[in-house]
């Protein structure tokens, strides 16, 4: 529990069995134990131990690119100017799920899980671990499969990429993903800068590093920590493209759990620690003095509450270092419709070597805390997109990959029909685009004066359960309709329904604005209201509220999808001049 820092009003002085920690200005915490010479006021000296140390210095997964570093010992003075003010849970408002975080210097990286969506496994950046910013993706095009192409029928729901993970080489100046696909192939993607060009470099056939995390060491050697289960670490080659060893380490049983995933490997203090959870809300840490073992264990987060309204569990995530030398953790909170949503909180570091969750009065993650760094505000999530240039920006990709010949960028949105279906599961090229906070609204223009007879367009709201707004042309006829509900079987994601239409209206003019609000919340109502426009400026609503779904099946949280597909043959054509993320 917390025993002070500025801010805090209830009683600064630690139970008898208990010493005060201080970490910083804004909280010092209460530590089972006898206090020692070291730890009995532990503020910070005005001198810090530090040893130079050639090439990097990697300290939980953190990067400092220097020619020659200096390791601080966690005693060491702060220098940066010091955080004001306080951040809200979730820090981001996306489906940003399965995120493994590390720091670049004074910058920090989240990679994330997008799973069938293309590109695939997202890049954010921030400079303050609580504005965060798309960079771009690791992996350019889901080249692991037909399905994901989805010719002959088939598709590749839920698979794709998912807790994967995201380094910075020094020595090389190479960018590292390193990803399992489909449970059987591990797949290594590298770049010269993170935001690309990025390249297939070596795949392992028969090798999957299943929710993994790697660690390059203080002597440059690379390791990955990996396994559902039954948890190994493997060792890499020199260049980081193959296995030199592998050792299983620990498995479920060990921490009493029936399961144990979303393994990440750091290092501090000479000790090697893994970061896992059993995915039910209990986060283990694991501590050894060999990447090896053996490890002794201890829980970080055992079941506590969501600062998410109607969140649900607390799984897997990163331990992160600051370049002050503070420490936090970044999880995710269960919140369907809207997904898996990123939360933050401070860590300290018991007098045994484990960390330790500051939570708020309640014993739950808390809902507010200071800002870990002075903040550095970055362009906002919402906002218009008019489709300038060539070339869709990060924030937008694809259901399954695209066909590349059926779109086009040039000052607007070029979307030809690429599949002949009667089935949005299956029609390819749907553009998606994250939902944004609670009360998420999509807008989009389409001018779709070149729609082919048994074209279909429009804007959906987008997930196993899918509910849409569009135009369908029949012969010299257009009709804005409604449909809802179109359903995927929840294992093998087979489609069980195409939806039934609720409402329709005639349409003379060839350009519309489609318009869908959501409630998002998961503590909310969970509908969908569809709009339409005919001058971009006064919206009709149409048809009754859609209800979203919130099981965690398909993993992806709801997404806006503009889509156009033929039911009758290949060759029309709409105009996507903006949208509008509100």
């Amino acid at each position: 529990m917390l025993s002070g820092g500025i801010g805090w009003t209830t009683p600064t002085t630690c139970a008898s069995g208990s010493c005060c920690k201080y970490s910083n200005d804004w909280y010092s915490q209460c530590i089972p134990g006898s206090c020692t010479a070291s730890s009995s006021s532990d503020i910070p000296s005005s001198s810090s131990t530090a040893s130079t140390v050639p090439g990097t210095s990697t300290i939980s997964g953190t990067t400092v690119a220097t020619s020659s570093t200096s390791r601080v010992s966690s005693s060491s003075t702060k220098t940066a100017a010091s955080p004001t003010g306080t951040f809200t849970n979730p820090v981001l408002y996306e489906d940003f799920a399965d995120n493994d975080i590390f720091r670049l210097n004074d910058t920090y990286y989240y990679s994330a899980s997008n799973m069938h969506f293309s590109p695939g496994a997202p890049i954010l950046r921030s400079y303050d671990l609580v504005n965060w910013e798309f960079v771009g993706h690791s992996v350019p095009f889901l080249n692991f499969g037909s399905q994901y192409n989805m010719t002959g029928n088939q598709t590749a729901y839920r698979e794709g990429t998912w807790a994967s993970t995201l380094r910075y080489r020094q020595s090389n100046g190479l960018w590292y993903w390193i990803g399992c696909i489909d449970f059987w192939n591990t797949y290594i993607y590298t770049a010269p800068q993170v935001a690309g060009p990025w390249t297939q470099s070596a795949s392992m056939p028969g090798t999957c590093y299943y929710d993994c995390g790697l660690l390059i060491d203080d002597d440059d050697t690379m390791y990955v920590v990996y396994g559902g289960t039954n948890v190994s670490v493997a060792q890499l080659s020199v260049d980081g493209l193959s296995q030199v060893k592998t050792q299983p380490v620990f498995n479920a049983a060990d921490a009493e759990r029936n399961g144990i995933e979303g393994n990440r490997l750091y290092k501090r203090d000479g000790y090697y620690y893994v970061l896992d959870d059993d995915s039910q809300g209990t986060t283990v840490i694991w501590k050894a003095t060999s990447p090896f073992g053996p490890y002794t264990k201890k829980i970080l987060v055992d079941n506590i509450n969501s600062p998410v309204p109607g969140g649900g569990t607390l799984d897997q995530g990163s331990l992160i270092q600051t370049q002050n030398d503070d420490w936090y953790f970044m999880s995710f909170s269960w919140a369907y419709p809207a997904g898996r949503l990123p939360v933050l909180a401070p860590i300290t570091w018991g007098s045994d070597g484990f960390p330790i969750l500051i939570t708020d009065s309640s014993g739950g993650w808390g809902a507010s805390y200071p800002n870990p760094l002075p903040t550095h505000p970055l362009s906002s999530w919402t906002g218009v997109d008019n489709f300038q240039g060539t070339e869709l920006s990060a924030v937008w990709e694809w259901n399954h990959n695209p066909d590349p010949t059926k779109y086009r960028v040039n000052n607007g949105l070029t979307l030809s029909t690429a599949t002949i279906t009667d089935d949005l599961f299956h029609a390819r090229n749907t553009l998606t685009h994250r939902l944004h906070g609670e009360f998420p609204v999509g807008t989009v223009a389409i001018d779709f004066t070149k729609m082919a007879d048994g074209d279909v367009t429009g804007l959906a709201a987008f997930r196993d359960v899918t509910s849409w707004i569009g135009v369908i042309r029949n012969g010299t006829d257009y009709t804005i309709q409604v449909r809802v509900n179109a359903t995927q079987d929840e294992s093998t994601w087979a489609t069980t329904g195409t939806g039934t239409v609720v409402a329709t209206v005639p349409i003379t003019g060839r350009k519309v604005w489609f318009r869908v609000s959501l409630d998002a919340r998961a503590s909310g109502t969970k509908l969908a209201q569809f709009y339409y426009s005919t001058n971009g400026s006064s919206f009709t609503p149409l048809g009754p509220s859609a209800q979203l779904s919130s099981g965690w099946q398909i993993f992806m949280g709801y997404r806006f999808g503009i889509f156009n597909f033929a039911t009758k043959a290949l060759g029309g054509s709409i105009l996507v001049t903006q949208f509008v993320n509100a």
